[in-house]
């Protein structure tokens, strides 16, 4: 079984680090190379400029057993690591950038994620 997710986030909702941050609409799972594409596209658009902040971690391990093999034989290799989201979790969060530089970043980042997103401003 992999796992049955319902409902909303509770934890890591909130903007705590900067001031603009990337929070998920969907569920769903974004593996370690998904948020590192994210994370690089964030640091070439500002330029390395600014503070990143990464909100989640990829901590759940995915196994996956080779092509054509037979039933049997016990649980397959692992085959990457996911970082499971439900609706509300921020993902990235920026500070030291201007408004349209994080706006920009942030929209670069959320093409690189497999679920839906929405940008988040502090005092909003």
């Amino acid at each position: 079984m992999r796992g049955v997710m319902r409902g909303v986030a509770h934890r890591g909702v909130k903007l705590s680090f900067g001031e603009y941050g990337l929070a998920t609409e969907d569920m769903g799972w974004i593996t370690s190379r998904q948020i590192e594409a994210a994370r690089r596209a964030i640091t070439h658009y500002t330029q390395r400029g600014g503070k990143i902040w990464i909100r989640v971690f990829p901590d759940k391990p995915i196994t996956k057993k080779p092509p054509e093999v037979r039933m049997g034989g016990g649980k397959g290799d692992i085959h990457e690591y996911v970082a499971p989201v439900k609706p509300g979790r921020m993902l990235f969060e920026m500070a030291g950038v201007p408004r349209e530089v994080a706006v920009e970043a942030l929209r670069l980042a959320s093409h690189k994620m497999p679920v839906k997103t929405r940008l988040v401003t502090k005092g909003r």
